[in-house]
């Protein structure tokens, strides 16, 4: 039983999560379920943070062959132009770092924060302490990616970058609309790693489930989060549900379970009753 939940019903806690875990915004949540904004709140805090200590315990040692990793901008309060002087350091544009293996689209770490070298040198750490043998590694061509990878890996890694090339955005879609992508360059940094499979497709479609299924994340509305705590608890209740509780439509099963993390699908019971 999570704390401070104990007076909120198994069945209503469910409610709530399949409601924030399909992109429901937390007043909205609030609306449907009859909870109290405060309670939804809540129930984000306890669970994300159960969440995030569940799979910092449970996944590792994992047996990933290719991992490729990517960053998504989002924002917190307001975007940087605006953020108010007493909100500088709190607010402002986060960016959330995510590493996807491409066999089995587990999500083998995440970290929100800055885009800078400290926070590429943690989230590397992180994906390299969860490693139980060496991988091929591609990321796109973000500078502090080089100096994380050598510091967390050293020579035991395969590691490619993938960086595309843009063209000129059409005419009256500049605002909105993402310029075409008219081809790629691969470059080797360390190792050996296989050409074929130098990609970021699953990391990126990653992205846009991410998108899809976070409403804080979604471009272009108000649903964006106010306190940066609260940002990354909905990213790991996000992570553990596409985890654990999703099924892969490729693969029929979840990520976790073709990971051999976990040896079976959990229902939504079972994430509201981390703890």
């Amino acid at each position: 039983m999570l704390e401070g939940m104990n007076r909120l019903p198994l069945e209503k806690r469910v409610l709530i999560l399949g409601l924030l875990t399909e992109g429901t915004s937390l007043r909205a949540a609030s609306r449907l379920s009859g909870a109290s904004i405060n309670t939804v709140t809540k129930l984000l805090v306890d669970v994300g943070t159960a969440c995030q200590r569940y799979h910092d315990e449970h996944v590792r040692g994992l047996t990933s062959r290719r991992v490729q990793c990517d960053e998504i901008w989002s924002f917190v309060y307001s975007k940087q132009k605006n953020v108010p002087e007493n909100k500088r350091g709190s607010a402002g544009d986060v960016w959330t770092w995510t590493a996807v293996d491409a066999d089995s689209k587990l999500a083998i770490s995440w970290l929100v924060g800055g885009r800078d070298a400290d926070y590429a040198n943690a989230f590397m750490l992180d994906v390299a302490d969860r490693l139980k043998n060496r991988v091929q590694l591609t990321t796109d061509g973000h500078h502090p990616y080089l100096e994380a990878i050598e510091g967390a890996f050293g020579a035991d890694v395969d590691y490619a970058t993938l960086i595309k090339v843009y063209g000129a955005p059409l005419g009256g879609t500049r605002r909105y609309s993402q310029p075409e992508c008219i081809g790629t360059r691969k470059g080797r940094v360390e190792g050996r790693p296989d050409p074929k499979h130098v990609s970021t497709s699953f990391v990126e479609r990653q992205n846009l489930t991410m998108r899809m299924h976070m409403r804080r994340f979604t471009r272009l509305t108000n649903a964006f989060s106010k306190k940066v705590e609260n940002h990354a608890h909905a990213v790991a209740l996000h992570f553990m549900f596409y985890n654990f509780c999703r099924i892969h439509k490729t693969l029929r099963v979840s990520p976790a379970k073709e990971a051999g993390v976990s040896d079976h699908l959990w229902e939504l019971e079972e994430l509201a009753g981390l703890g």
